[in-house]
């Protein structure tokens, strides 16, 4: 989401990466080249996928792929196909697998997520604010 509420709207070589970043299947290792990360899509989903079609899509050089193409990376990331065109679901996309992170890694245990819930809607804003300016602090120390 941009700062002010509304979607932000990304790129197909964004979210793309975005998937390759943060949604890497569970088990699978994480290849260090677009080699790697095509030999395991093409593995996993039965489409052929090229390392160049990976760098094209990656860098905004290909902006409309096949539909196959699009159909195989959904498989492989488990996302919606419609996770590529459409920005609130890219965005509801994104909020899921940042949710699940937090809880699976520990950051944010299942009675403290309840305690956000039980919240009101002035304390929830309170401490989506807190965290948001945590996560500029950090970003500004990288």
């Amino acid at each position: 989401m941009a700062d002010d509420g509304a979607v932000a709207v990304r790129s197909l070589a964004e979210k793309v990466e975005w998937l390759i970043q943060h949604r890497w299947p569970q088990g699978s290792p994480r290849p260090g080249n677009n080699v790697g990360i095509a030999t395991q899509i093409s593995a996993a989903t039965g489409e052929e996928i090229s390392s160049t079609t990976v760098w094209k899509l990656r860098t905004g050089r290909s902006d409309n792929p096949q539909f196959k193409t699009l159909k195989a990376l959904a498989a492989f990331f488990s996302v919606p196909v419609g996770y590529f065109g459409d920005e609130e679901e890219a965005e509801q996309v994104g909020d899921a697998v940042a949710a699940d992170s937090a809880i699976a890694g520990k950051a944010l245990n299942r009675d403290a997520l309840r305690a956000l819930v039980e919240m009101s809607d002035d304390a929830r804003r309170l401490v989506a604010d807190f965290i948001v300016s945590a996560a500029r602090l950090e970003k500004g120390r990288d």
